[in-house]
């Protein structure tokens, strides 16, 4: 089988979803107006899908923009929460924490993905490890980390991307920017709480 692009992943995972939440797949059109797109410009994503065996032509449907459907072999997804910025106050998962959803194949999720989620990196505090503004890191909630772990850290009431560390009984959040300095939190100092564990990166291009 030949390698899918970015956009037949995108729209290869868009129908996983659809089809999970509705019960038959997106037309043509609704894909289109999911990415953006013309119709006939969905419908030849559709097609090339089709000829690299993700989808299959049903014998039967009822409306011919439905008629091809996902196959065997297409990759079982899970809807990882988007956060953007975490309110003061309000639990991890919380609406008003959330921007949305990413649909991500569930070979790259540990266990079933239920303690993942997603943040959308705001600054440019860790651009020596490859993590920019607008990046999605996926997150393993935990409440610990181990020494050089990239973390997200709830410190003073504002969520933040940093590499942990520890000098003596005090925690260090050290960015990856020639400029910055590290953070160090003492006890007791600041309202601090390790949010989760960076176990992967999501970039748009």
């Amino acid at each position: 089988m030949r390698e899918l692009t970015r956009r037949q992943r995108e729209i290869l995972a868009f129908i996983r979803v659809f089809t999970h939440r509705h019960g038959v797949p997106p037309t043509v059109r609704e894909i289109g107006e999911r990415f953006g797109v013309t119709p006939r410009a969905a419908f030849d994503h559709l097609r090339a899908l089709e000829r690299k065996g993700m989808l299959k032509r049903r014998l039967t449907a009822g409306r011919t923009s439905r008629a091809l459907t996902l196959a065997d072999r297409a990759p079982a997804m899970r809807e990882i929460p988007v956060l953007g910025r975490i309110a003061a106050g309000a639990p991890l998962l919380a609406e008003e924490n959330r921007e949305g959803s990413l649909p991500v194949g569930v070979e790259w999720l540990a266990g079933k993905g239920e303690e993942i989620f997603a943040l959308r990196v705001r600054g440019e505090s860790m651009v020596n490890a490859h993590i920019v503004e607008g990046d999605l890191v996926l997150v393993r909630r935990q409440e610990s980390a181990e020494p050089g772990d990239i973390v997200v850290a709830l410190l003073d009431n504002e969520a933040t991307v940093k590499r942990f560390g520890r000098q003596g009984d005090a925690v260090v959040l050290k960015p990856e920017h020639p400029t910055m300095s590290p953070i160090l939190v003492r006890p007791g100092q600041a309202a601090f709480k390790i949010l989760g564990k960076v176990v992967g990166l999501v970039r748009g291009f």
